[in-house]
């Protein structure tokens, strides 16, 4: 046996464990973080704040008598407070003077608990819009009127009479920006190769001749789609389906669809080779506006314009409301997708674990700095909603006891309370068992 042929496998498996465990330290350090210094504003003492559990590897005892350290098994991490039977700050270990229960969670405030607890989700959210709002700002936004930049890196066929700083104005005869149009350009255009555009260029109207609006090159790879296992990757160029040559994004879309899952060989040009791959297209359950979701067939690549338009700055204060209404947006998208899961409406193959999380996390670093960073934002997003659930052991199942503790005057009897943690924790493994079967077994 050949052990050199494990070693190109062994190394993708190493690479995708790295970037979940940077990706997951990063998101659990804020999230951790939150909790310590919100607490310690708000009087309570941090005893603890570790990174991973298990075995310590590193820590260190800073001025305020906190131990900060790094644990060998990073897969999460917490904060214990002051006098705290454990990490979940679920009871006292009755080590704690009369005179300094005002330093403790359980003898902090009713408010001060409450902002403590609240801070980890929050702290993810307000990574998830500093991400979003790094990457507009990065990207910038197409100027407006869109005006020609340069042409991609595409094949040599890709010709254009386009100039940087044209104008666009239409294309044949179909205007570039109309307000009151119900369907999309793309769409109107007729299928041709090669498409007359209508450009401003010094204060004159110009026809010039330029490829199809959006060709079929790759701009983006789902992560965890049939593309993503074909090895497709960001700037290829699918030149033929089973021998059938395309230039339309469109003609691409039309084809996959029409093959309802049936495996496509497709014919890709990358850096001047030409490459075939097979692939078999996946039902996809995919957001339609009001809430709805709609299952169609996809192989998982985005598509873009033959062009790179010029761009603008975006200035801070905008960005971060612009990260903010993309925060908005997906967790309305999560929790409608998983009303619609929990409801039977869409597959629960939606619903990833560990494993496809740590798949996912491979991939995208695979993609570059920029698409790596943006999932640590979307990841983000994801577990400081997910940390607000009212289930017991979650945040959310901390505030749920604050809110009767508000109501009825009184906290919770230590006995309710354990009993249930114990369902809450029990609920969290099972999913957690059923996320890792549905990524291994039921949606590889």
């Amino acid at each position: 046996m050949d052990l050199m042929q494990f070693v190109p496998m062994f190394g993708n498996f190493a690479f995708m464990i790295a970037a979940f465990v940077v990706a997951l330290s990063v998101i659990v350090a804020i999230h951790e973080y939150g909790h310590y210094i919100v607490g310690r504003w708000c009087g309570i003492h941090a005893e603890v704040f570790s990174l991973g559990f298990g075995p310590v590897l590193f820590s260190r005892k800073d001025k305020r008598g906190t131990e900060w350290q790094i644990a060998a098994l990073p897969l999460g991490g917490f904060v214990k407070f002051l006098g705290d039977a454990n990490a979940a700050s679920v009871g006292s270990d009755g080590s704690v003077a009369e005179v300094d229960m005002r330093r403790t969670m359980l003898g902090a405030p009713l408010w001060a608990r409450v902002a403590t607890v609240a801070a980890g989700p929050i702290f993810n959210f307000v990574l998830a819009i500093a991400i979003f709002a790094g990457s507009i700002m990065y990207q910038g936004r197409a100027v407006t009127p869109v005006t020609f930049g340069e042409l991609r890196d595409l094949p040599p066929s890709y010709t254009t009479e386009l100039q940087p700083g044209d104008v666009f104005l239409a294309i044949e005869g179909f205007p570039f920006d109309d307000p009151d149009r119900e369907d999309m350009l793309i769409d109107l255009l007729p299928l041709e190769e090669r498409l007359e555009y209508l450009v401003e260029r010094d204060g004159a109207e110009v026809i010039a001749e330029g490829p199809f609006l959006m060709p079929t090159a790759v701009a983006s790879v789902v992560p965890r789609s049939a593309a993503d296992d074909a090895n497709i990757r960001v700037g290829d160029v699918i030149t033929a389906v089973d021998g059938q040559g395309i230039f339309a994004f469109t003609q691409l879309q039309e084809l996959v669809l029409a093959a309802e899952g049936a495996p496509l060989e497709l014919t890709l040009w990358r850096d001047g080779r030409e490459l075939t791959v097979t692939l078999e297209p996946r039902a996809t359950d995919e957001p339609r506006p009001g809430g709805t979701f709609e299952r169609v067939y996809r192989i998982g690549i985005g598509g873009q314009f033959f062009f790179d338009a010029q761009t603008e700055a975006i200035g801070p204060v905008e960005a971060v409301g612009l990260g903010a209404e993309s925060l908005w947006n997906l967790l309305t998208t999560s929790l409608s997708a998983l009303q619609h899961m929990i409801v039977g409406q869409i597959s629960t193959c939606n619903l990833s674990g560990p494993v496809g999380i740590a798949e996912t996390s491979g991939s995208m670093a695979e993609q570059g700095a920029r698409s790596f960073i943006w999932f640590i934002g979307a990841l983000s997003a994801a577990v400081g909603l997910m940390n607000l659930f009212p289930i017991p052991v979650l945040d959310g199942g901390h505030l749920m006891f604050y809110a009767y503790e508000a109501v009825a005057r009184r906290k919770p009897s230590e006995k309710a309370v354990q009993v249930f943690m114990f369902v809450g924790l029990t609920l969290i493994l099972s999913l957690m068992m059923f996320t890792i079967l549905n990524d291994t077994l039921f949606c590889p």
